[in-house]
């Protein structure tokens, strides 16, 4: 049985002030548990409706519970039969180098979490995220990241005073920009992707120094942007070919 403390701890980490108050995060699924379990991420409790689903795990951070009980916490449409509160590490901002990807106020927690798993799958080890870019502890996002939340170094900072303190070209993604089919690309960098619906801001985009763009070749022209995720795995794929 789960207290009332425990619901309302849990159910209150679905709102950032409070994961920010409490320093914990949700994630529930095996398979996005099993890759935290196996991560630098420190478990604070999990709650299972089975508790041999997880023999690894420490019995006094197991908490039984019923199918009925995990509906009443879970955030997902169809509850899992496990759910897992894990700690918000402290993460140390280093010097950038190599490939570095830049969020400039990216909003939906579907994309954010598709681009950390593209960025697991390319060998991007460092994701730099706007103030205002949604959180990556959201349990939408951690979900959406099916477990690359682990193994990409996510950091939140002021884009644009860590764009002018770089010596890294920038490269930034408009619709005027340079074919990127034609465009000899540079191994270090950072690539900036925008906001869903007004794309780079024009005080990011003052400190781009490579305009890029994807063509488009459909034959009428009228499809106005990609999907920032859709864009972010082609512009990825086309750094790590050249």
């Amino acid at each position: 049985m789960l207290s009332k403390n425990q619901i309302k701890l849990i159910t209150s980490l679905k709102q950032k002030k409070y994961r920010k108050q409490h320093q914990l995060f949700i994630a529930e699924g095996k398979k996005v548990i099993d890759e935290l379990l196996q991560s630098n991420f420190e478990l604070d409790s999990l709650f299972v409706t089975n508790e041999n689903i997880f023999t690894s795990v420490s019995k006094s951070k197991i908490n039984a519970t019923t199918d009925v009980e995990l509906k009443k916490i879970s955030v997902l449409t169809t509850a899992n039969d496990c759910l897992a509160l894990f700690k918000i590490p402290n993460i140390e901002e280093n010097e950038l180098k190599g490939l570095v990807l830049a969020l400039d106020n990216v909003r939906d927690p579907g994309n954010l979490g598709t681009i950390i798993r593209l960025c697991d799958w390319f060998g991007i080890e460092t994701l730099l995220c706007s103030e205002a870019t949604v959180d990556v502890y959201n349990p939408k996002v951690v979900q959406a990241t099916m477990g690359s939340i682990s193994r990409v170094n996510i950091i939140y900072t002021n884009l644009e005073k860590a764009l002018q303190e770089t010596n890294l070209p920038v490269f930034g993604t408009f619709m005027d920009g340079e074919n990127i089919y034609q465009k000899a690309l540079a191994k270090e960098g950072i690539i900036v992707m925008g906001n869903e619906a007004n794309g780079i801001s024009s005080e990011i985009e003052a400190l781009v120094t490579q305009k890029i763009a994807i063509p488009r070749f459909g034959k009428l022209q009228q499809t106005e942007s990609l999907n920032v995720a859709t864009a972010t795995a082609i512009i990825l794929s086309e750094f790590k070919r050249n």
